[in-house]
């Protein structure tokens, strides 16, 4: 077969058809779109929900304290379950499976004022890797609190960027100082903007986070709110989750299998169903972007019906001088794809160019920014390519199974 003789041919007849070949190229082009647009919007939007998501904390578990539903060894239901500070290292010995932990006070009740601007967050007493835990990122020139302020139970805080804003507005906080009630704590940092839509208690931008040796002196708190803990691996969170409430259970006296002795928020069921839920959502994006490809296969099959009885003859000819079925097949999918083809690269470029557009606008926070990434080319590609093969396929098997005779004698 030769290629430049058969392209020649081949928009030969597309002119000869011309608003039938726009028409049909038009239908891929928009197909293209479809398909792109809808899968760059499914993974922009799945990409911003995770990333709300995670502003809380990437893998945590969060631990608080619950009541007895159980009778257990002589103890009666209805006994509170109250966290103490040095629960976090007998879980951390006892659970290898545990990379991180923190315990975590909270109170809620002491103002924080610097001259005469004065508010009441979420004072929160924490260990140093809470920070990366809860992704509590200090902005450049500060830092987080650090074991060496553990150990001396030092008077340094880390603000919320909302709390430093109302204390501090556009001056800078670091190095400076603030009351705690009647405590003065030197600012060490700030904590970096980010997104959070989910929280207990409060956000972090309305936080803010002191030793927790040094809340515990302030306060003399014997209880924590809660424990915050990363497992080693997303997957073994619940097989965690159980060895906690075997360890807690012994200390504690309570039936290990009392799922409300201790109240449990796993980040990483999260995570799984975000997951299963953007898979299913992805695939039924390309489903209905598919299906506006499809309309547009159909036409490509339809013009291909129109070119092989406009040149019927043509087949006839080439069949009796050597031409195979193979061959006649082979040069009608060739220009199947090659209408296709068309259609494709111009529904891309016009992809491409609204993608760039509708990144510019500022729904950003809410539907993320849709994102023509490799698996979204890849899934367009596969579609295009069966949407060809199966608009070339019965065109071009009609055209290979004519009889060479009755092609000649038209």
């Amino acid at each position: 077969m030769n290629v430049l003789t058969t392209l020649s041919q081949l928009f030969s007849d597309l002119r000869s058809q011309k608003l039938r070949t726009f028409l049909t190229i038009l239908g891929i082009t928009w197909g293209t779109v479809a398909v792109i647009v809808l899968l760059a919007f499914g993974v922009g939007l799945e990409k911003q929900s995770r990333k709300n998501m995670h502003g809380m904390g990437d893998g945590i578990v969060v631990m608080f304290g619950g009541q007895t539903t159980l009778p257990f060894e002589g103890f009666p239901d209805g006994r509170p379950i109250r966290l103490r500070e040095d629960d976090v290292p007998m879980l951390k010995s006892e659970i290898p499976d545990i990379r991180h932990i923190s315990p975590e006070y909270i109170g809620r009740n002491t103002p924080i004022r610097r001259g005469k601007s004065v508010t009441t967050p979420a004072i929160t007493g924490i260990h140093p890797i809470y920070g990366d835990m809860r992704n509590v990122i200090p902005e450049m020139g500060g830092r987080f609190i650090n074991d060496l302020d553990l150990e001396k139970r030092r008077r340094v805080v880390v603000l919320g960027d909302e709390i430093k804003n109302l204390l501090f507005g556009g001056e800078e906080a670091v190095e400076e100082q603030v009351m705690i009630g009647e405590t003065p704590f030197v600012v060490i940092g700030v904590m970096r903007p980010k997104t959070q839509n989910s929280s207990y208690y409060s956000r972090d931008k309305d936080r803010v986070f002191i030793p927790a040796t040094t809340f515990r002196a302030m306060y003399g708190n014997r209880y924590l709110n809660n424990i915050i803990y990363r497992p080693v691996d997303p997957d073994l969170s619940e097989a965690v989750e159980r060895s906690v409430f075997e360890v807690m259970g012994r200390r504690y006296r309570f039936n290990p299998d009392d799922d409300d002795a201790l109240g449990i928020w796993d980040t990483n069921m999260q995570d799984r169903f975000m997951k299963n839920f953007f898979l299913g959502f992805n695939i039924f994006m390309a489903i209905i972007g598919s299906f506006t490809l499809t309309v547009g296969g159909i036409g490509v099959a339809n013009i291909m019906y129109v070119v092989v009885r406009e040149r019927t003859k043509e087949i006839g000819i080439k069949r009796s001088v050597g031409a195979r079925k193979g061959d006649i097949l082979t040069q009608f999918f060739f220009e199947t794809f090659i209408i296709v083809g068309i259609g494709a690269v111009v529904g891309f470029l016009l992809a491409m160019g609204l993608i760039q557009a509708i990144g510019m606008l500022p729904i950003q926070e809410f539907v993320g920014t849709p994102e023509l990434s490799p698996l979204v080319a890849g899934v367009t590609m596969a579609l295009l390519s069966f949407i060809a093969f199966l608009a070339g396929l019965f065109p071009a098997r009609k055209a290979a199974q004519l009889d060479p005779v009755e092609c000649l004698r038209t």
